[in-house]
């Protein structure tokens, strides 16, 4: 008798994620734009301390770029949240 070869899935993880376009959800935890731009950008809300790492990539000279969230930040954030139940 044969023994079929075993198949291992491996999940590949981005180091970083986009933010997904507006009205469009990110596709690994479903978070809307606004809700990701809470988490890495200092405002009130988080005492201007973002629980989630960020960074812009611009190219030299220009005013603006592309925000580049950390995954594994973003991923450690979402798992501590344990589900109450309750909306926030």
């Amino acid at each position: 008798m044969e023994i079929p070869p075993r198949v291992v899935s491996t999940i590949i993880e981005p180091e970083t994620i986009r933010l997904p376009k507006t009205g469009e959800l990110d596709p690994h935890f479903g978070l809307t734009r606004s809700a990701i731009n809470e988490l890495v950008l200092p405002t009130p809300r988080n005492n201007f301390k973002p629980p989630v790492k960020s960074f812009v990539l611009r190219q030299l000279g220009a005013k603006k770029g592309i925000r580049l969230v950390s995954f594994a930040s973003l991923k450690a954030y979402v798992y501590a949240r344990p589900e109450t139940g309750k909306a926030a």
